[in-house]
């Protein structure tokens, strides 16, 4: 998908720039309707009302696709329809009209056209927009929306441009190397889906202005250098100060930036085989 710039013709639009949808995205009066559920804002806060995640709020008011990250419909091929934009992802997502007339969107790929047929299969013809089994995709394949556990669905790589390759098999184990580097084992009866994820450009977005993170429901977020003492850790001081400890903090003294969060003890670093930061 092309990317196109602005001229400056205000300092908002200075160096603004936009994704090009028509290259990829089938033009379309409006989603899917037996599809879409109710989207209420949180604005970052609990049951209580108390705020849990700094910087979210307001925002244009959204419906939620839903999205078959399972691909359960076994042996029934489906054809695109549709290439739609989401607003709660960075990915695509494309219509699927099923053999029997059910509709589902999924996540969607990299070079999957209108017209194409896609199928859910544990013999599936290693084809973009395919699902099948781990155990029955070839060594160096890409793919993504890969399960961790067997008929969740898929909860890994499933954000624009992101992709995992599978490496090798090892017993009931097959390795995939994810986008982060981190190479893990996974069950080989979980499945994933042929491809690349589309809309790769999404990451080259330049915002511009201000007011279009607030479009997106986030807030403005505050440096911890110039508050005062009593409301970060970095706060206070005469003039511009530094940190003034080992190591930056968060808000409630926590270390920040580097610190390793993962619990040691965690069940599932048996599988993982490199770390992703080597």
């Amino acid at each position: 998908m092309a990317i196109k710039k602005y001229k400056a013709i205000t300092n908002g639009r200075r160096d603004m720039t936009v994704l090009v949808y028509k290259d990829e995205i089938t033009t379309t009066n409006s989603p899917e309707k037996s599809l879409l559920a109710p989207l209420h804002s949180k604005g970052g806060r609990n049951n209580t009302g108390s705020v849990m995640v700094r910087h979210q709020g307001g925002g244009a008011k959204r419906k939620y696709r839903i999205i078959d990250f399972k691909r359960d419909k076994y042996d029934v091929p489906g054809t695109v329809k549709t290439i739609e934009y989401d607003p709660n992802r960075s990915a695509n997502i494309a219509l699927i009209v099923y053999a029997d007339g059910e509709k589902r969107y999924i996540i969607a790929p990299k070079d999957l056209k209108v017209g194409a047929t896609v199928l859910a299969a544990d013999k599936a013809d290693i084809k973009v927009g395919n699902s099948l089994p781990l155990s029955n995709i070839p060594v160096g394949t890409y793919i993504h929306n890969i399960e961790l556990h067997p008929g969740k669905g898929g909860q890994l790589v499933r954000s624009a441009g992101t992709s995992a390759q599978i490496l090798g098999r090892e017993e009931k184990y097959v390795l995939i190397r994810l986008t982060s580097g981190e190479v893990r084992k996974i069950l080989a009866v979980c499945h994933a889906t042929i491809g690349v994820v589309g809309n790769a450009d999404y990451m080259n977005v330049n915002i511009g202005k201000a007011g279009r993170t607030r479009y997106m429901g986030i807030r403005p977020t505050v440096r911890g250098s110039v508050m005062n003492p009593n409301d970060h850790p970095h706060g206070g001081g005469e003039g511009r100060a530094p940190v003034g400890r080992k190591a930056p903090l968060t808000p409630w003294g926590k270390p920040a930036l580097g610190k390793k969060t993962r619990d040691p003890k965690k069940k599932s670093s048996e599988l993982i085989v490199r770390r992703r930061n080597g």
